[in-house]
C-alpha cells in the first residue's frame, strides 16, 4: 500500500484550515501533518516536517506569500507549494508560479479540486484551477508594465499625486504624465481612477488588506 500524501497548511483563518481538514481527512491516500496559522510558523514546520505539499495562503494581513514562496521553494527539498487564495489577479498568479509554486487555487475551489490539486502537485505536475487558467486566458497578448510603470501605478493606487511622483522619483512632471499615458494605454484604461481599480483586480500591485 503507497504511503500517503503529506500536506502541511499555513493559512491564517481558522475555518478554511479546518474546511481544508475535513476534505483531506475524508479522502484517500492524503494525510494532514500539520497545521499553522502564521508565516513564520508555517515555514518553521515546513522546514521540520519536509511535507509532500504544503497549501500556503496567499495573504496573512498586510504580508503576503509571493514573499515567501522562495524561502519555501529554497528550504524545500521534494516538497511542492499550492498557493491559496480568496481572489486572484493574473499578475499574481503569474508571479506565483514563476517564483516556484506549482499550484494555484482559490477559496471556492470544490473538494473534488483540492485533492485532484494535492495528488497532481505531489506527483510532480503543475495544477490550476480552470477559473485561475481563465484568468491567465484572458492576459495573454496584454502588454507587461515596465518596472518604473509597475512603481508609479503603486505610487497612483497610494493616492498620490503628479507632482508627489515627480518629487519621489525626481523626475519631471512630464515624465509622469509620459509614463502615465503609456500605463493608461496598456491597461486599455483613460483616466487614474479606472486605472486603480484594473490594477488592484489583475494583483499588478500589492494593496495592504
Amino acid at each position: 500500500m503507497p504511503l500517503p500524501i503529506r500536506i502541511l497548511t499555513v493559512v491564517p483563518e481558522e475555518i478554511l484550515r479546518a474546511g481544508i481538514r475535513a476534505i483531506i481527512e475524508s479522502a484517500e491516500g492524503l494525510q494532514i501533518i500539520g497545521e499553522a496559522e502564521n508565516e513564520s510558523a508555517g515555514l518553521r514546520l515546513f522546514r521540520k516536517l519536509q511535507p509532500d505539499v504544503a497549501i500556503v495562503a496567499l495573504r496573512f494581513g498586510q504580508a503576503c506569500a509571493l514573499d515567501l514562496i522562495p524561502e519555501f521553494v529554497n528550504g524545500s527539498g521534494n516538497s511542492r507549494i499550492i498557493v491559496l487564495a480568496g481572489h486572484s489577479g493574473d499578475a499574481e498568479i503569474s508571479k506565483a508560479l514563476k517564483l516556484g509554486a506549482a499550484g494555484f487555487i482559490c477559496y471556492d475551489t470544490s473538494a473534488d479540486e483540492l485533492t485532484a490539486a494535492l495528488r497532481s502537485v505531489a506527483a510532480g505536475r503543475h495544477f490550476i484551477t480552470d477559473r485561475v487558467a481563465q484568468t491567465l486566458g484572458e492576459s495573454i497578448g496584454k502588454e507587461q508594465l515596465t518596472r518604473t510603470e509597475t512603481n508609479i501605478l503603486g505610487m497612483i493606487v497610494g493616492g498620490m499625486s503628479n507632482k508627489e511622483i515627480a518629487f519621489a522619483l525626481d523626475i519631471s512632471e512630464n515624465t509622469v504624465k509620459s509614463h502615465l499615458k503609456n500605463i493608461f494605454n496598456k491597461l486599455g484604461v483613460s483616466d487614474r481612477v479606472t486605472a486603480v481599480t484594473t490594477a488592484i483586480r489583475r494583483g499588478l500591485v500589492r494593496v495592504d488588506l
